[in-house]
């Protein structure tokens, strides 16, 4: 059977040869010392981490799954002792601001170690980067004395951090919630109600645990206008980050029994007047959390390229391993009673579909995060605005559609084992159940796909889509004399004028009847999913080409890639066409019907 391998050929494929992070990394000071060799021991290392830490108690801790007992919760076995590893190993403090201890590395280098850790071991990957968005947050919008209190002990992986969002009554719609925040006289608030859904809200890993919360004072404006953000320690802080020994009012109630990431804890917090402080401004708390909650969507995005990969080694794995039957075109092994599976159409196509998807999915999400790194780091305001821009555009996609084709990879991987695949001790069926929930959580992807055509791309009137369009063309014009290439273009131009054509068929529509947005929607994110994972395929074929014609030891590794991109052009790509038709049908068929007639 076989067992979870990091991908470092490919990153190391995507990182310098199609991103060219040294160049990137060079022009930005605060990241000029990131280094090509420091780059490559740091991933190799991570890679040693997820192969040989984490995914030996993946399983294990699947079916141990968390336990709950009077409060408190105990995570599976060899779990204790993995996180105490990743954190002397420095792995929390990797991207922290490096004025509290953090190393100020950037987004690109942890979103592969990221993928890296979510294919090992999903459960594991959700306690550290609930702690590195918490961390981000603080860093940024905390006032100096609550980072100098609590940031150096989150770096250094002794305390932990969670967000505090949804509520019973109140997911989606978080100007709903209910959580209230009274000031106190020495300046510090007590917060009072229940959250739902909170990851890593208790555990037995860390020695204390920094819940980041909203909340509405009494006098906050009505809906998410008065959402305000506070820190809520589990265990009280004295004013030099020393735990003073008293624990806060601040509780789990229970935890989620869940289809899948059973080793995560999913927690019911309740806060029955618990010490907090406030992070930021008043009435500013949901433009605060949306700072962890861009690199948090990000991080499920990953979730899915993740899953997907390690869904792909055991199918190919398999597929290479198992006789069934005999090739269409005649005897492969004739020393054998029959073929290896490899040789069947259908395999390849499942197989080959899950490569493409996984490359192009792992390669939007480091295009992604080289703008978030922009915007974090480069020293051109007008750079950083449009990364910014960019940003905004791509994480609603890169969220949704990578965690869409992630389940998709998953359940492609059971199909090939076909009865295996179903059995517990293959790890698919877990990979199913674990890959299920980043389609839901951090907005779910109906959610995403909305705010892209709604917020991203009606609202600005396509301004967002203009600027990325602009990134494209930049890249066209670097390949137009490239005659390999120029196929490859073509197919490209095609679908990229499909997704204006649906742009201006919704901008136009929806003037009159908003219900074509949301109508759209879906289809909508799928569209620019594709045109982008075809964007990243462009780069990636560009690059491959470039290393085919060298006298590379790479070549049959090159050669690989642009049969896989040829793959995705002609299988993938051609439902951008029915994508368009679909949006294009407008709202009328959805909404006619009666609520009461569903």
């Amino acid at each position: 059977m076989a067992t979870y391998k990091a991908p470092l050929r490919d990153i190391r494929f995507l990182l310098n040869n199609v991103f060219n992070v040294d160049q990137l990394f060079a022009s930005m000071p605060d990241t000029a010392e990131v280094t090509d060799d420091l780059i490559a021991a740091i991933v190799e290392e991570a890679g040693k981490i997820a192969e040989g830490m984490l995914a030996p108690i993946n399983q294990s801790g699947d079916a141990e799954a968390c336990r709950f007992d009077n409060g408190t919760v105990t995570t599976p076995e060899g779990f204790k002792e993995a996180y105490k590893a990743f954190a002397e190993g420095g792995w929390s403090s990797l991207t922290g601001d490096v004025n509290y201890g953090g190393q100020g590395m950037p987004k690109m280098l942890s979103a592969v170690i990221e993928e890296m850790l979510f294919a090992a071991n999903s459960s594991f990957a959700l306690y550290t980067i609930l702690n590195t968005g918490a961390t981000l947050t603080l860093s940024q919008h905390g006032s100096d004395e609550l980072k100098q209190r609590y940031l150096p002990k989150m770096y250094s992986g002794n305390w932990s951090g969670t967000m505090c969002l949804t509520e019973p009554h109140a997911g989606t719609d978080l100007g709903m919630i209910k959580t209230k925040a009274d000031l106190q006289a020495d300046g510090s608030y007590r917060l009072s109600g229940t959250k739902i859904f909170i990851t890593a809200g208790e555990h037995d890993l860390t020695e204390n645990i920094i819940h980041l919360v909203l909340a509405k004072l009494p006098d906050a404006p009505p809906g998410p206008r008065g959402i305000s953000l506070f820190l809520v320690p589990k265990f009280l802080v004295d004013e030099s980050g020393v735990l003073t020994g008293e624990r806060n009012t601040v509780a789990c109630g229970s935890i989620e029994r869940k289809m899948g990431i059973k080793a995560s804890s999913t927690c019911v917090m309740n806060f029955d007047s618990a010490a907090g402080y406030l992070v930021g401004e008043e009435n500013q708390g949901l433009s605060h959390m949306f700072t962890m909650m861009n690199y948090e969507r990000l991080s499920m995005g990953l979730q899915g390229n993740g899953l997907a990969d390690s869904s792909y080694q055991l199918a190919s794995a398999y597929a290479k391993e198992r006789v069934q039957g005999r090739a269409a075109t005649g005897t492969w092994q004739p020393n054998l009673s029959a073929d290896p599976i490899i040789v069947h159409p259908d395999v390849r196509r499942m197989l080959l579909t899950m490569r493409a998807n996984i490359l192009a999915g792992r390669a939007l999400s480091l295009y992604a995060a080289s703008q978030l790194d922009i915007s974090r780091f480069h020293t051109d305001e007008v750079a950083r605005k449009k990364a910014g821009q960019l940003v905004a555009l791509l994480i609603p996609v890169q969220k949704a559609y990578c965690t869409d084709r992630g389940f998709e990879a998953c359940v492609l991987g059971q199909q090939v084992l076909g009865g295996h695949g179903y059995i517990a001790e293959w790890g698919l069926e877990q990979n199913v159940r674990d890959a299920r929930i980043a389609q839901i959580y951090e907005g779910a992807n109906g959610v995403q796909a909305l705010d892209l055509m709604g917020r991203k791309t009606v609202r600005s009137k396509g301004e967002l889509l203009e600027i990325l369009s602009g990134e494209m063309d930049e890249f066209v014009a670097s390949q137009k004399d490239v005659e390999a290439m120029q196929s490859y273009l073509a197919a490209f131009e095609n679908c990229r004028g499909r997704l204006e054509e649906a742009t201006a068929t919704v901008l136009a529509r929806s003037s009159d009847d908003l219900n074509e947005v949301g109508a759209a929607s879906y289809s909508y994110m799928e569209l620019m999913g594709l045109v982008l994972y075809c964007f990243m395929w462009q780069r990636i074929l560009a690059a491959a080409l470039a290393d085919q014609g060298s006298e590379s030891p790479d070549a049959d590794y090159a050669d690989a890639l642009i049969k896989t991109g040829e793959f995705f052009l002609q299988k993938l790509l051609p439902r951008t066409e029915s994508l368009l038709t679909e949006i294009s049908s407008g709202a009328h068929s959805l909404m006619t019907m009666r609520a009461e007639q569903f």
